[in-house]
């Protein structure tokens, strides 16, 4: 644990964002490797895997609400040094993030092929983005174990294991695309399968090595499967503070399906464009979306701690 309730308030204001950023830097790169990949393919399968890709985005909705909550109600644990509660929040997160994943993995193999047939230009779109959808849905899936560890790590103020982590995740998917998308070495190429299924294990080897960390590493919030007897009323409280975080990558899949719908009698070229350039434009916004993330764990620090005139310092001057 990491006590943000002490000492200068612009230190951890400084430097928590930095680690957070380079995860999230990092997360961005999973894509655009596959991309720059898969773009050997033709326009086709980069329509095809713009096009699914933006289904992401709702399980993006859904791990924000998760991480959200789970980063304000773990820091303010932290901050009235209740250890006992922290570790309750944790260890529902988890049972919540098995939930969700399930939830991700019966819908998305339920409506992947309705969805693209909606939004993809052509036939060779449709087959495109449905057979990375269906590759990518397990690693989506995990999203939501490697969301709550983190978030729980974050609450605490500890954020640079989680960055390791995910470096070491972008580093196997950077291996692996290749080889398994073009067949690099193995003679096997297998397309646009071989982008999610890069993803995938990547994914899985960053769940396993987070949770390697906190069976052997992390001693303030454990995991304790007595605390994992499902508990509604905490859900509820972790989905009514994540709730307009989450509703704000909500509202973008619907923007960008309609944008997809739109230019969709344009051709799989339109789309491929437009995604490449929306993708570049969010990475633009990575920066401050860390200082927001890094401000989180602080302000519930100090919150839960009463200490308002740390929380008060924060603010920009009028």
């Amino acid at each position: 644990m990491r006590d943000l309730t002490q000492g200068p308030i612009a230190r951890p204001i400084v430097a928590l964002p930095v680690p957070i950023f380079a995860g999230m830097l990092l997360q961005t790169l999973y894509y655009f490797v596959d991309l720059y990949i898969v773009s050997r393919l033709g326009n086709a399968a980069i329509a095809g895997v713009s096009a699914a890709g933006n289904m992401a985005f709702l399980v993006f909705a859904l791990t924000q609400m998760l991480g959200v909550g789970v980063v304000a109600l773990i820091s303010q644990a932290v901050g009235r040094k209740n250890q006992t509660e922290a570790n309750f929040i944790g260890n529902q997160s988890l049972v919540l993030a098995l939930l969700l994943a399930s939830l991700t993995i019966l819908c998305g193999y339920g409506y992947t092929r309705a969805y693209m047939g909606t939004i993809g230009a052509d036939a060779p779109t449709l087959l495109m983005g449905t057979t990375y959808l269906y590759w990518f849905l397990p690693g989506l899936a995990l999203q939501f174990a490697l969301v709550a560890m983190g978030s729980a790590l974050r609450g605490t103020g500890i954020v640079k294991p989680t960055m390791i982590v995910q470096a070491l995740t972008v580093l196997v998917n950077i291996v692996l695309a290749p080889v398994l998308i073009v067949g690099w070495g193995s003679g096997r190429p297998l397309g646009v399968a071989g982008a999610d299924l890069a993803s995938t294990i990547a994914i899985a080897c960053g769940v396993g090595l987070l949770a390697m960390y906190f069976f052997k590493l992390e001693k303030y919030v454990q995991m304790h499967p007595s605390t994992w007897v499902p508990r509604l009323a905490m859900w509820l409280r972790i989905f009514n503070i994540g709730l307009l975080a989450g509703g704000e990558f909500a509202l973008m899949f619907a923007y960008l399906a309609i944008i997809f719908w739109i230019i969709r009698t344009f051709g799989a070229t339109a789309q491929a464009g437009f995604d490449i350039g929306s993708r570049v434009m969010q990475s633009i916004f990575l920066p401050a979306m860390a200082v927001a993330f890094a401000t989180a764990s602080i302000v519930g620090e100090n919150f839960g701690a009463q200490r308002a005139e740390r929380v008060t310092k924060m603010r920009l001057p009028n």
